[in-house]
């Protein structure tokens, strides 16, 4: 039976109905369901009861998985698994466990980002924490013509600290951060379509031009992604798999209670190092 692609919204997401991934999916269902997450960029699989396994077994389609890269130090050699959330599960300590978290893309401070990040929902405080979806195509698209170009010849230096700037760029950097420099504009290696890669979160400064012009530029970058109509906001419900498409999608967190639980597992797609634009032009 073919799946049903429902978008919900304008400018990206789309809800996949008409499979069950806690059991083997063949391989046709699988290549559909590549397509529609092409197409939106984000997809949603509502009502899943997925132990992990299972989330491994549909994850894996899309590439090898990567290995939990946030604190190195603390983790277990090829532990593929992330808790999200502000619980412990079998010695397994939350991580980002309340507030909100402004826009970014997974792992772009490493040489190769993640290519898709899957979040599966087991449980969800009563309102808040949902989940914002920017799409960074149409952020592109939406730039003057002469700052398109400018871009497209611009580097940007990315860098995180775990433990200073999990949720907001607040504070003193680490000098251990983990940090890369990437084109401004990247080529979608799937799509060749062009996309806006940097964000708020981890975009430290462009690469060869004065602080004061790189930040005022930024500004105008991260107000642009942000608008309301290039961005879909999800509302979790317990069950939901959420997966995107990291290479042309930017991802937000609304706030939400502290005394809730809210436990979410995640797992992510090895990437590639993104292509400039202009390179693959």
């Amino acid at each position: 039976m073919a799946i049903t692609v429902t978008p919900l919204s304008p400018a990206l997401g789309a809800e996949i109905g008409g499979v069950d991934l806690s059991q083997p999916t063949d391989l046709r269902t699988l290549e559909q369901i590549h397509r529609a997450w092409l197409d939106h960029l984000v997809i949603v699989i509502r009502g899943q009861t997925l132990d992990e396994a299972a989330q491994e077994r549909f994850a894996s389609f899309f590439g090898e998985l990567q290995e939990v890269r946030s604190r190195p130090g603390e983790r277990k050699p090829n532990e593929h698994v992330m808790i999200i959330g502000n619980v412990t599960v079998e010695g397994r300590k939350g991580e980002l466990p309340e507030g909100e978290l402004q826009f970014h893309a997974d792992q772009c401070y490493y040489e190769a980002p993640s290519k898709a990040t899957l979040l599966y929902a087991i449980e969800v405080p009563s309102r808040g924490g949902n989940t914002l979806f920017s799409n960074t195509y149409l952020a592109f698209e939406a730039l003057p013509p002469a700052l398109q170009r400018r871009l497209e010849n611009l580097d940007c230096f990315f860098l995180y600290d775990y433990n200073n700037a999990a949720a907001k760029r607040a504070g003193p950097i680490s000098p251990d951060a983990p940090q890369f420099t990437h084109p401004a504009v990247v080529r979608h290696p799937e799509t060749g379509k062009p996309s806006l890669f940097v964000n708020r979160l981890m975009s430290d400064h462009l690469v060869g031009i004065d602080a004061e012009e790189s930040q005022a530029i930024l500004d105008e970058l991260y107000a642009v992604q942000e608008r309301p109509e290039f961005v879909y906001e999800h509302v979790w419900r317990p069950g939901d798999l959420v997966m995107w498409d990291n290479r042309c999608t930017l991802h937000a967190r609304t706030n939400f209670d502290p005394s809730e639980r809210r436990f979410l597992r995640r797992m992510t797609v090895k990437g590639e190092r993104p292509i400039a634009a202009r390179a693959a032009a």
